[in-house]
């Protein structure tokens, strides 16, 4: 709106510009923002923002996010991390001595803990050092005639 139209126009030369004797329209008479939510403002805010004051739920004092820590990996990985000489090596092995010599692992120098399941192995022994392992990757080691030990 123009400022020609307003009413503040309109009601110059008045004392009190409309809003009474007494009150004397003043800055901040309830306060500024949201002052007043737990006083003078209850019902308001009971009504159109119900919960705003108040807790909700539990606190967690020193939550440990990462009880158990088992990094694992999987027996498709094994021979990656073997490495290709050692695959090339027990596969010449197997080829010319005809006596299946099984080659050794220990996952806790690689940092893993668990052996799971997922993948598979070439038809070539291996002994698998581990802290725990997953029933089907002990029945898919010991299907290509490998064994496994279990360390604390």
């Amino acid at each position: 709106m123009v400022t020609r139209l307003r009413q503040t126009r309109h009601k110059r030369g008045q004392l009190t510009m409309g809003y009474g004797r007494v009150g004397k329209h003043r800055k901040h008479p309830a306060g500024r923002g949201l002052a007043g939510g737990q006083h003078h403002h209850r019902t308001w805010m009971d009504k159109y923002h119900p919960g705003y004051f108040g807790k909700v739920g539990m606190r967690h004092f020193h939550k440990t996010k990462n009880p158990s820590f088992t990094p694992s990996a999987n027996v498709g990985d094994l021979w990656h991390m073997l490495g290709k000489e050692t695959l090339a090596k027990a596969e010449a092995e197997a080829k010319t001595k005809g006596s299946k010599q099984a080659a050794m692992i220990d996952l806790t120098e690689h940092g893993i803990f668990k052996l799971l399941g997922k993948g598979e192995l070439p038809k070539l022994p291996i002994v698998v050092k581990a802290r725990e392992v997953s029933a089907i990757a002990e029945r898919k080691i010991k299907a290509v005639g490998g064994a496994i030990i279990l360390t604390a």
